[in-house]
């Protein structure tokens, strides 16, 4: 999970960018940090859908085997962070 620090400078950096631009070492800042962003983003999604059973009116489970395969790998590896 990303820090509360990191995300206040995140929109920090994302508005003085737009009031009056950002120095090259803030753009790089920013760059940095919303790669972190997007990879936290991203695996917090995957761990979402890891978490997901499909199962049809009836009850029957149909979660598609790639996804079966992924939350078993899982169980193995632990959590994904």
């Amino acid at each position: 999970m990303l820090s509360k620090d990191k995300i206040q400078r995140i929109n920090e950096l994302a508005k003085k960018s737009k009031s009056e631009g950002l120095t090259l070492k803030e753009q790089k800042e920013q760059k940095d940090l919303r790669q972190q962003y997007l990879k936290n983003v991203r695996q917090s999604f995957k761990n979402q859908l890891t978490s997901v059973k499909v199962v049809d009116e009836d009850g029957t489970d149909v979660t598609p085997d790639k996804l079966k395969e992924e939350k078993k790998n899982n169980q193995y590896n632990g959590p994904l962070h």
